[in-house]
């Protein structure tokens, strides 16, 4: 603190005496924030706050949410409020400055218009008199955007208190508006029902589509794999196949050579035939009758000898 801050003390130990106003309708984050700088805008601060009431604001501003004794209330309870002065005055002059002892103005900085029509700002006098602090908006937060909030989403806002017991003459609604607003409620609710069931099935069908690709190399995949499998079988049997064929013929040339010795195979006229099937080169048993092998032989002999004696 230097000495131009202590111009107009009388006492250099004192604190300053910093002066806000405002209507802080609706208070909210963005009014604490902006007291808080105009607080910490010395080491030493004596915070004032001018609340102005609901005739004035009302004839300059417009309709407030909350009535004067409640935005009084609503100043006092912020921690960096020292003294809230009711009744504010719309524009602020020396007169009243001295009356509350105030060193210095603390507001933003963009002008607001007097009461005089001629577009005058409001902390003139007090910015040419080297006496005002600049404190920063902030972004995002409004009492006007409070308002367009609950204006937007009226009939969110005016369905909840139906729900939570107020009654539709409280609301200032008719019979018919309030069926109307309860049917367009569920059609809303419907609509965003299936809007999410859409999203759930978009997100499925992305999932898939991630997936297909390493679906169709891992169906390739199997599908070679296989096929290599069955390829691999079918060159294993066809090979069992071929050597068991084989086998099974030289056993049958084996046993007709060894047959034929056996039984004379000197007799040109005779011809033997053998069929394959009746031979199993696994399981091969003939059995032969004697005594019916050369009663056949007999009977062979005797047609041959009538045969000659006719000629």
């Amino acid at each position: 603190m230097n000495n131009d801050d202590n111009s107009n003390s009388t006492d250099s130990n004192r604190p300053l005496r910093v002066y806000a106003d405002g209507i802080y309708d609706l208070f909210h984050f963005g009014h604490a924030r902006s007291l808080e700088q105009a607080k910490k805008s010395f080491p030493n601060t004596y915070l004032l706050v001018g609340v102005c009431n609901d005739e004035i604001t009302h004839m300059y501003k417009g309709k407030t949410v909350m009535n004067e004794v409640e935005r009084y209330e609503s100043v006092r309870h912020c921690k960096w409020v020292d003294e809230v002065i009711p009744d504010a005055p719309w524009v602020i002059n020396q007169e009243f400055l001295d009356k509350h002892k105030v060193d210095y103005v603390a507001h933003d900085s963009l002008p607001y218009a007097d009461a005089s029509g001629a577009g005058k700002d409001v902390y003139e006098f007090v910015k040419a008199a080297g006496k005002f602090k600049e404190t920063k908006r902030t972004e995002g937060i409004s009492t006007s955007d409070i308002i367009m909030r609950i204006v937007k989403d009226y009939n969110q806002y005016v369905l909840r208190n139906l729900d939570r017991g107020y009654s539709r003459k409280e609301l200032g609604l008719s019979y018919v508006k309030e069926k109307r607003l309860r049917v367009n409620m569920r059609l809303k609710k419907l609509h965003e029902k299936v809007k999410e069931q859409q999203e759930k099935v978009g997100e499925k069908i992305q999932t898939v589509a991630m997936h297909r690709n390493e679906w169709v190399e891992n169906a390739d995949r199997w599908v070679a794999g296989f096929l290599e499998m069955f390829e691999e079988g079918c060159h294993k049997m066809g090979t069992a196949i071929r050597d068991r064929i084989q086998e099974r013929l030289r056993g049958q040339q084996s046993r007709g050579s060894t047959y034929l010795l056996q039984n004379g195979q000197g007799d040109e006229d005779e011809e033997y035939y053998y069929d394959d099937d009746d031979y199993d080169d696994e399981d091969y048993e003939e059995y032969y009758d004697d005594e019916e092998y050369y009663d056949e032989e007999d009977d062979k002999n005797e047609e041959k000898k009538a045969e000659k004696e006719k000629k």
